[in-house]
């Protein structure tokens, strides 16, 4: 499942969310030491005697171990649930990875990728678990809090994308076994990690001017062909902090011995799932389609020589891993280079209004026909109507979203946009983020500029250097966490 947070009428950047989340254990915040692997609870009572309940202390999980112990014939022993890690002052509970790994084998066959050995599928389970407790914890140690409106809309979001209702999504979860409370924890949960991303890696990385300058030449000697789009998977394959050269060495053969093994047929998604420790490992390391441009440097270089050449598989290294890179397939792809070619641009605003459990289709259409009604009889104005009931983020500023170039918006908010002349507004407009009510304010006809080429030429480096600043900041973050893994427990 895709989760979508931008709720603009332009197309929104995303981020991975699973199709369900797990049910969450309520575990204590302090740990000792020594803390036992495994709870029991061994229940001696009379023969015959009648079971007496006891006053339980508050708390659904305390409950629920009461509920056992109460179910459980007189002398039996009865399992309860495990640690399977700690993590700092947190823990992973058996319950809680059975569960996620329950839902990744789902996402896996929906693929049709073919499960890795359990073993190897519940140890990368567990390192996602482990990375999203440290992600977790430093969002705390930071404050960073999330509305629960947030959390609600972006509910009904994904909602849409997979185009269901409120309703049904929780029915769905819960065919599922999933709960929707533990759902909505985790969706929150995304949103602190993107919001603590983008503080801690997004703000801070920097293009120098140089960089821009070497990419414009660069681009400067490409022709038609360079437009292609590149389909790549890939494997990584981490260096252990502080090996040695032959441990090093060591991690280059393995990822010699998983390329020769995707030469031979074997597939690779299947490889990637098992070995491959980067954050897409469980998709089966496909990094989609990209161009030239948008493939982080070291697998360009990879395949540049071979970029014609489709299953060609390849070992390279960079400073921190070894990373096995195969090309998947090839197609023609829309031309990146428009330089002096005039486009189109609008000026448009809008008002975004969302359907849900408290404002069902039917009322949302209705109160956007009256606000427009309102608006074209002079009775209030776009900016006003905008600021006071649109639930999209440009809302504080009157509901404008500047000049929108052709493909940057949704297919519905852009047709219907184009339709409109300069001071018309649509009727309502349904799009996969909700109903709009769309004012055109102008046109103009942009001609490409040095500036312009040089704010897309940034923007290119800037994708190629996030991915690797993302893994790098939360490859530290693991590092300096402290982690128990429970290895009787995998």
């Amino acid at each position: 499942m895709t989760t979508t947070i931008d709720r603009t009428g332009r197309r929104p950047a995303t981020v991975v969310c699973l199709a369900a989340a797990c049910a969450m254990l309520a575990c204590g915040q302090a740990l000792a030491a020594d803390a036992p692997n495994t709870v029991r609870e061994q229940v001696q009572m009379p023969a015959g005697a009648p079971a007496q309940p006891a006053a339980q202390p508050a708390g659904s999980a305390a409950q629920g171990a009461a509920a056992d112990v109460q179910n459980t014939a007189p002398g039996e022993m009865r399992f309860i649930d495990r640690i399977v890690a700690v993590v700092n002052n947190d823990v992973i509970t058996e319950y809680e990875l059975q569960n996620r790994v329950r839902q990744v084998a789902i996402n896996l066959r929906q693929q049709n990728i073919e499960l890795p050995p359990m073993p190897e599928l519940r140890r990368q389970v567990l390192e996602r678990l482990i990375m999203e407790k440290c992600l977790d914890q430093r969002s705390r140690e930071l404050g960073i809090r999330v509305d629960e409106r947030m959390v609600t809309a972006s509910i009904e979001q994904i909602a849409r994308n997979n185009k269901l209702t409120v309703d049904e999504l929780r029915a769905r979860l819960a065919a599922d076994d999933v709960s929707f409370a533990a759902f909505r924890s985790q969706v929150r949960d995304e949103i602190a990690a993107q919001r603590l991303r983008e503080r801690e890696v997004d703000s801070k990385l920097t293009i120098p001017e140089s960089e821009v300058d070497a990419y414009l030449a660069e681009q400067a000697g490409f022709t038609s062909g360079d437009t292609q789009e590149y389909r790549v998977q890939h494997i990584l394959l981490p260096i252990p902090t502080g090996a040695s050269d032959r441990e090093a060495e060591d991690v280059g053969d393995e990822a010699e011995r998983l390329a020769d093994a995707a030469r031979d047929g074997e597939d690779f998604a299947k490889l990637a799932a098992a070995n491959s420790k980067a954050p897409d490992a469980l998709s089966g390391g496909d990094l989609g389609w990209m161009d030239a441009g948008k493939l982080p440097s070291i697998f360009w270089k990879a395949i540049e020589q071979h970029r014609s050449e489709r299953g060609f598989v390849t070992v390279a290294r960079s400073s921190g891993a070894w990373h096995v890179i195969k090309l998947v397939d090839i197609r023609d792809g829309v031309k990146a280079k428009l330089a002096g070619a005039p486009v189109e641009q609008t000026h448009v605003r809008h008002i975004l209004m969302f359907v849900s459990d408290l404002t069902p289709e039917a009322e949302v259409v209705s109160r956007l026909n009256d606000i427009k009604r309102r608006i074209e009889s002079g009775e209030t104005d776009f900016a006003t109507m905008a600021r006071l009931t649109s639930v999209d983020n440009s809302a504080t500023r009157g509901g404008d979203i500047g000049w929108v170039s052709p493909g940057e918006a949704s297919p519905e908010f852009e047709a219907a946009m184009n339709s409109l002349q300069p001071g018309q507004i649509s009727e309502p407009v349904r799009s996969q983020f909700g109903y709009h009510l769309i004012e055109v304010l102008e046109r103009r006809t942009a001609q490409a500029s040095a500036e312009r080429s040089r704010l897309a030429a940034r923007m290119a480096l800037r994708e190629k250097k996030l991915a690797e600043a993302v893994y790098n900041w939360q490859r530290e973050l693991r590092d300096r966490a402290f982690v128990e893994i429970r290895r009787d427990a995998l």
